[in-house]
């Protein structure tokens, strides 16, 4: 039998020989959290190594991802499909272990991270989604959702500005069910942080509100232990246990030194730490007894099992209520009758033909979706009354842990980290707004979401020039483009309230990658609509208004310029010419249609053609053609009036008109 000094050195020496063989990676890290990892996953971690997607698994996270090495031993050891070739392959084009944790690469991988700070805001967003699942379907003796959130940080993790707002937030709600241990060594890549980082780390937690376990010794396992059985006895805070590490433990010379922090240790110092360990064997080595050791699968075969049992027995005494679970939760679908219910709603939001604010269309529909989906999980960065996020069934889970909506606070980075773990988890649609200018604050989140192909629904209002008189800081110029460039983000940007049914509607359909929603701050004309034009208001790009004959000029727009276009087609139609105005909400989706469907939008004999967007004109090159013109933004906005400013900035008819009219 193998004492727990072998168990946590096989993670030492394969986290040695990965990066040695790699030539690149982070030795230390995992070296020095050895020893808290193997008391956690041996004696506490409750998990199915033959099932690494069972849903009431804990879920444990490695926020300081650049140590992958730990978690790529750790699933590797425990019994993973993560076999040694893979190891041997660290940081090799499509092995398994890419240089920091990916989600959907690895099994057992939870959630991508290497930003620093990303996966502590994942770990409060999955123990808000397990309690409040909890809280929705458990039954006094039927406890189906029970499982805890364990995360590991460093002190880059802490530095970061995202760590404050998730883990404050976290102190808030109280969420008991998760755990999070920082390690604690006093290193960062530019050497000892005292010059950078002097925090009073236990005094910052306990302010938040959390349960803090200071001065555990982390390479005495009893101390480990004994912290985290105090961390679990705790049911309403989270808590920090602070953990005493050194880095690289084991590397005679260099342990304790940003040294191996982030390069490979060298064979000489390998060879110097196998003999400090006591690990006789060969690069990549593991004997069976170690492997004996760490064997999880008979174990998780078990916990699966007897949960199982536990899931029989609610469904015979809560039939309904269980369907409902293996619908949102293990199955990850829409009700059955969302389609015809969704349409019915399109469709009545283009009979209403109501004037009004995108942002107020979106208020609308999600009222209209949140009473078809109790798995609609939403929220604001304290702008609830601006984006218009809170409907008539809005219940927030500060009040009621059963509730559907976050209060966020100001807290745009944090909210979006935070919606990325909810969706990870899982039995969620998970939706959260600022302002567009504000996606700034998050957009690393933002981007991971889509790095790692996960639904969420950003919701950003008050989306261009037209917000007005707050000026410059608040209007947004180059984010449209910004977010219409990231690889897997949906992007819609409606003329009224039928498009804005459409996109709500796409974007809960859209399970396996993020949208952007982008609504105005003032009111928008309805559009006139036949039922084959609604219909393809989904494509994302359509012909709205046409001429009688073949067009020679096609203007395009989105949202609040849809209008302008059409009052300019009128224009230009008094003047003899023969135009197509393109409603374009979604230039991803357009993106997407076959050839035939864009050839008949987009004639490619038609080469005159103007784009008419209030945000930056650039990225309407690949639309317009080197014959055509884009009727843009060049400069940041200014204050004033939304009105006067769309004026001032050209979006009106008669530049409209001017700028086809100068069209070769």
């Amino acid at each position: 039998m193998s004492s727990r000094k072998e168990l946590a050195n096989a993670i030492r020496a394969l986290s040695m020989d990965a990066v040695q063989k790699a030539n690149s990676g982070h030795p230390g890290a995992p070296m020095g959290m050895a020893d808290i990892a193997e008391v956690l996953w041996n004696d506490f971690l409750k998990h199915n190594p033959n099932n690494p997607k069972w849903a009431d698994r804990d879920r444990f996270i490695l926020s300081n991802g650049h140590g992958s090495m730990l978690i790529y031993s750790l699933l590797h050891l425990s019994g993973y499909a993560l076999p040694i070739e893979e190891l041997k392959q660290f940081r090799q084009l499509h092995s398994k272990t890419p240089g920091h944790p990916e989600y959907g690469y690895t099994p057992g991988v939870e959630t991508t991270t290497g930003p620093l700070g990303a996966g502590i805001s994942n770990a409060v967003g999955m123990a808000i989604a397990e309690r409040t699942l909890a809280a929705q379907f458990n039954r006094p003796g039927h406890d189906i959702v029970d499982h805890f959130t364990y995360c590991f940080l460093g002190d880059g993790c802490l530095m970061e500005g995202i760590s404050h707002e998730a883990c404050s937030l976290a102190g808030t709600l109280g969420l008991g069910k998760l755990i999070a241990f920082w390690d604690d060594n006093g290193i960062s890549i530019d050497g000892h942080v005292e010059g950078w980082f002097t925090d009073d780390t236990p005094k910052r937690f306990e302010a938040y509100g959390w349960h803090v376990i200071a001065g555990v010794d982390g390479h005495d396992s009893d101390a480990i232990r004994a912290a985290i059985e105090a961390a679990k006895a705790v049911t309403d805070k989270p808590t920090m246990i602070c953990c005493k590490t050194i880095i690289g433990f084991g590397s005679p010379n260099k342990s304790g030194s940003h040294d191996c922090h982030g390069s490979p240790l060298g064979d000489a110092e390998i060879a110097a730490a196998r003999e400090f360990l006591g690990w006789p064997y060969a690069p990549f080595e593991i004997p069976a007894d170690v492997y004996a050791g760490w064997d999880a699968k008979a174990a998780g075969d078990a916990r699966e099992a007897a949960w199982n049992d536990k899931l029989a027995a609610y469904k015979a005494a809560f039939p309904e209520l269980a369907a409902e679970y293996e619908r949102r939760v293990l199955k990850g679908e829409l009700p059955a009758d969302f389609d015809a219910k969704a349409q019915a709603f399109i469709q009545e939001c283009q009979d209403k033909a109501e004037g009004i604010a995108s942002r107020k269309a979106s208020q609308n529909a999600i009222g209209a979706f949140g009473a078809m989906l109790p798995e609609l999980l939403g929220g604001s960065a304290d702008l609830a009354g601006s984006n218009l996020t809170l409907w008539s069934g809005s219940k927030g889970i500060q009040d009621d842990a059963a509730g559907n909506y976050i209060y966020y606070g100001v807290r745009e980075f944090g909210m979006s980290g935070i919606m990325n773990g909810a969706s990870l988890h899982g039995g969620f649609i998970n939706y959260g707004a600022t302002f567009m200018m504000f996606m700034e604050y998050a957009r690393n989140a933002v981007r991971m979401s889509a790095l790692m192909g996960i639904q969420n629904i950003f919701v950003y209002t008050h989306d261009s020039i037209g917000q007005g008189e707050d000026g410059p800081t608040h209007q947004p110029v180059e984010q449209l483009a910004n977010l219409r460039m990231t690889p897997n983000m949906a992007v819609w940007r409606p003329c009224d309230a039928a498009e804005t049914a459409v996109a709500w509607k796409t974007a809960i359909e859209r399970r396996s990658a993020p949208t952007s929603l982008v609504f105005s701050r003032q009111n928008l004309k309805a559009q006139a609509r036949s039922a084959e034009q609604l219909a393809n208001v989904a494509k994302g790009g359509y012909v709205l208004k046409d001429c009688a004959g073949t067009p020679d000029i096609i203007l395009i727009a989105t949202g609040s310029e849809v209008q302008l276009a059409v009052d300019a087609a009128a224009a230009l139609t008094e003047q003899g010419k023969q135009v197509r105005v393109v409603s374009m909400p979604s230039t991803t989706e357009f993106d997407k249609q076959d050839a035939a469907y864009k050839e008949a939008v987009l004639p490619r004999a038609v080469g005159k053609r103007v784009a008419i967007e209030a945000a930056h004109s650039d990225f309407w090159c690949k639309y317009v053609g080197f014959d055509g013109a884009v009727v843009g933004m060049t400069t940041f906005g200014e204050s004033a009036p939304g009105g006067v400013l769309l004026q001032h900035f050209g979006f009106t008819v008669e530049n409209v008109v001017n700028t086809v009219n100068a069209l070769n």
